[in-house]
């Protein structure tokens, strides 16, 4: 069993954040093959496979979310590249005349981006590095004499 209490509230909101947009993705997905059941969509063969591949995204976007939680460095890369390709969606809603939804996912990009970039998420996702932007790990130069 893992604890969650030992995170910090930055690293824990950024999962959150990405588990929110899975879910979304999951019911996005969900809304495209009841649509191509009840004959609301043009070419049921286009819409059938991108429900699915909808599906495998949202799970990729689950286990980083899962990756975060468990302390993963490696999950840090792909939330912030989920986050600016929401950006780039986000702009497309916007020139669509879809005000709310571009502002919301710029809202939840922004966020995601900056809780998972924010020093207390670093500082745990990589414990050995140090963030003071020089370098060096101690003020120790590791040699003896």
């Amino acid at each position: 069993m893992w604890n969650v209490y030992n995170r910090p509230v930055t690293l824990l909101l950024a999962a959150a954040l990405q588990a929110v947009v899975a879910l979304l993705v999951v019911f996005e997905s969900g809304t495209l093959v009841l649509r191509t059941v009840a004959g609301e969509v043009a070419d049921p063969s286009f819409a059938y496979p991108l429900a699915v591949f909808g599906l495998v995204v949202a799970g990729v976007l689950g286990f980083v979310a899962w990756g975060l939680v468990m302390l993963r460095p490696w999950a840090r890369t792909p939330v912030v590249l989920t986050q600016i390709f929401m950006l780039i969606v986000a702009y497309s809603m916007y020139e669509a005349d879809r005000m709310s939804v571009s502002v919301g996912m710029v809202a939840v990009a922004v966020a995601a981006i900056g809780l998972v970039l924010a020093p207390a998420t670093t500082a745990v996702l990589f414990p050995g590095e140090n963030t003071d932007g020089h370098g060096a790990q101690s003020g120790r130069s590791g040699r003896s004499g």
